[in-house]
């Protein structure tokens, strides 16, 4: 995307933000209400249990929000074995945006975006972002140190440098962003959309236990480990869902050998569905309630942020 068509999408935004696709917790009604609220609303297409109940949902979505962007992301890799049909239902209903994840492929960039979609692709290193500009992607999403679910391990501050440098496209930041104030913060260090999750979990609207959603309010950063034992791939787990689960967080599995499981299954099945997963940020959540509520307030709190720095 060039500056033009970025300032565009931005324009039709009442905050520059886009939600990230959480595994199980996102939902049809919770993207429709991020929508609503101003942000670009997002979905994995894994939720829903299958691909008829994606083409269900996305059908709902797509009639609700009408013309506003909204996205659905698919995960990339060959362990995700609903990959073509799910992409059938994404190219159908001309999703607007589509977030490739875990894995880089050219052929399905420009599948995608011959019908349409915007294709962004989640990265945790800089080389990582210049394999996927190559392959012509409209957006980068840099994932630093601190993000809920699969994470980064490379500080924000030297991730969008290293990227900003050389990337004049659509860039969004993830990473511990939960506050306005965060949101005016990543738009400091290059971001174009800031890119927020966890907080979504404590929503109404997200497919998460009363007890996932205390969790998130009661949480601090220092409730969040890091492990690769349930997926092969880094994620951050909320420390309390593994005591729970009779896991000793200082003695969690490794893997080695690079095999990835997308699901947590064989003997991680607990993982996301159980074992819950969050970002850093979550210290900011201080209550649970709709999608609209939290939004209003990032919204008020990113007006405050701009006019304590003077910025019209």
């Amino acid at each position: 995307m060039n500056r033009d068509a970025i300032a565009a999408l931005k324009s039709r935004l009442r905050l520059p933000v886009m939600a990230g696709p959480m595994f199980i917790a996102s939902t049809a009604d919770l993207v429709i209400a991020q929508c609503r609220a101003g942000i670009i609303g997002s979905m994995p297409a894994l939720n829903p249990r299958s691909t008829a109940a994606l083409d269900e949902d996305i059908a709902r979505i797509a009639e609700t929000v009408q013309d506003a962007p909204y996205a659905i992301n698919l995960v990339a890799h060959s362990s995700n074995s609903r990959l073509e049909a799910d992409l059938e239902i994404v190219l159908k209903y001309k999703v607007p945006i589509v977030v490739l994840a875990l894995a880089a492929n050219g052929d399905l960039v420009r599948e995608l975006q011959a019908n349409g979609s915007l294709v962004f692709q989640d990265v945790i290193k800089d080389r990582h972002a210049r394999k996927c500009a190559e392959l012509g992607v409209d957006g980068i999403i840099a994932v630093g140190s601190g993000a809920g679910g699969h994470t980064g391990n490379i500080s924000p501050f030297a991730l969008m440098q290293e990227v900003r440098e050389w990337w004049d496209g659509l860039l969004l930041l993830s990473g511990c962003i939960a506050t306005g104030r965060a949101v005016l913060a990543a738009e400091v260090l290059g971001a174009d959309l800031a890119y927020i999750g966890s907080p979504f979990l404590a929503s109404t609207e997200a497919n998460t236990q009363p007890g996932f959603k205390q969790m998130i309010v009661d949480g601090t950063a220092a409730d969040i480990i890091t492990s690769n034992g349930f997926t092969g791939v880094d994620a951050n787990f909320l420390i309390p869902s593994l005591r729970e689960n009779g896991l000793d967080p200082a003695n969690l599995p490794k893997r080695t050998g690079g095999t990835i499981n997308i699901d947590g299954g064989g003997d991680n099945a607990k993982a996301w569905k159980e074992i819950w997963s969050a970002g850093q940020g979550i210290g900011a959540v201080k209550s649970s309630g709709p999608a609209e509520d939290y939004i209003d307030w990032l919204a008020a709190d990113y007006a405050r942020a701009r006019h304590a720095m003077g910025i019209a």
